[in-house]
Parts: structure tokens; sequence; C-alpha cells
């Protein structure tokens, strides 16, 4: 019995170590293959001048990774620096220009950039994050809304809202959703992500279950999408 208990007890205290671990060094070694071959270059400009420090940055695996990290994590900010500017926007539209002529390639790039665009955007455009009814009635999903458009036949506005899974966010699903039938909450990104991501372990003590509209009085009275009247509060 206590063998059993101070294993479960381990594991449960592990496990959360072990995920940090497990994505830190996914995004290190990330970084890491994309600046390594920077770092290669680099050892070959330095051959003529001192061969062996241009040896040591790529038999030494440590220091070579973490040059490689630093090589990016220093391309990138060159890339926000020259984005920032007049000449660097303009370079950026000459390249989307070329990548919207490949059929293939400029779905997968416009998606992605829309996508990434829509999370990390203005988030005065819209309510970000949401409850809707998934996956159905009488159960709500955590949201984010992406993009909102307009019912061709009556005018009713919609919202696409993506519903990510827990515990990995990276997979859900896409859901149209009438705007009228969303919950927004007062959540942002990270807190949604981070209650997704940890399986709701992270969430708040109260949350707005029901759409809050206004009242005949001007106050705001507290309305449950699809329930009855006479079971609302």
């Amino acid at each position: 019995m206590h063998l059993r208990r101070y294993v479960l007890t381990g594991l449960v205290t592990a496990i959360p170590i072990l995920v940090t671990v497990f994505v830190f060094s996914f995004f290190v070694d990330l970084l890491s293959d994309i600046g390594r071959p920077k770092v290669r270059l680099l050892a070959n400009a330095l051959r003529p001048l001192s061969p062996g420090l241009a040896r040591t940055l790529v038999e030494v695996p440590w220091l070579e990774s973490t040059l490689a990290v630093f090589l990016t994590l220093a391309m990138f900010y060159l890339l926000g620096w020259g984005m920032s500017r007049i000449v660097g926007r303009r370079l950026l539209h000459r390249l989307e220009d070329g990548v919207r002529r490949i059929p293939l390639v400029t779905t997968i790039y416009s998606a992605t950039k829309q996508m990434i665009e829509a999370f990390s955007g203005d988030r005065s455009k819209a309510q970000r994050v949401v409850l809707i009814e998934f996956p159905h009635a009488g159960m709500k999903a955590v949201g984010f809304v992406t993009r909102t458009m307009v019912d061709e036949v009556d005018g009713i506005e919609l919202a696409a809202v993506y519903v990510p899974t827990a515990p990995n966010p990276t997979g859900g699903y896409l859901e149209i959703v009438p705007v009228d039938a969303l919950v927004p909450l007062d959540w942002s990104v990270d807190e949604a992500m981070t209650f997704v991501i940890s399986g709701g372990t992270t969430a708040p003590s109260s949350i707005h279950w029901r759409r809050r509209v206004s009242g005949a009085g001007g106050g705001a009275a507290h309305v449950s999408d699809q329930v009855p009247t006479s079971a609302s509060s």
C-alpha cells in the first residue's frame, strides 16, 4: 500500500516537470537545428584565422548547440527589427507576392499567417476567448474567435471559433457559431491556453457560464443559451 502511494505521489510530482522539460527541450532543439548551419558557416569563415577555434565550434556538441540557439534568436531579432522598417516591409511584400504564385505553398502560408495574426493581433477587434456549446447542448468548451463573417441569406453575424483539445491544443475543432450564441470570457489567450493545457486544473473560481445581455432597465441579466426562460436565473 505504501509503495503504491509513494509511486503515485512521485508520478504526480514528476509529470509536470517532465512535460516542462520535454516542451523546453523541443523548442531548444528546434532553435538549434535552425542555427546549426550558421554555426558551420561561421566555423568555415574562422578556419583560416583560427583553425583550433573553428574545430572547437563544430566538435563540441554543447557549444555548437548553444551558439546555434543564440544565432537563431539573433536572426529572429534582426528579422523583427527589419520588419519594423519600411525597407523590410517592402521586402516582405515582395516575398509574399512571389509565394502567392506557387499554388500549394500560398495556401499553407496564407492559412498559417492568418492563424498567427488571429491569436497575436489586436485584441480589441473581437472578443478572442469565448465559451460555445460543444459538443452538444448542455456542455460548453473554451474557444478562440479567429474571425467573423455574415450569413449571406439572412445577415446573421457568425464567428469562426477554434476549439482546442486538451492537453494538446494544436489539435482541435473549427466551429461556425452565431455571434449571439457566444459567451465572452474576460480571459487572455495565454490564460485560456493554460487552462486547456492543464486540463482545467488552473480554472478560476468563477466563470461566465451564461451569456450576459442587457435588461430592460439597463442592468445586466444572465440568460443561458439554448435554455428555456423558466430555467434561467
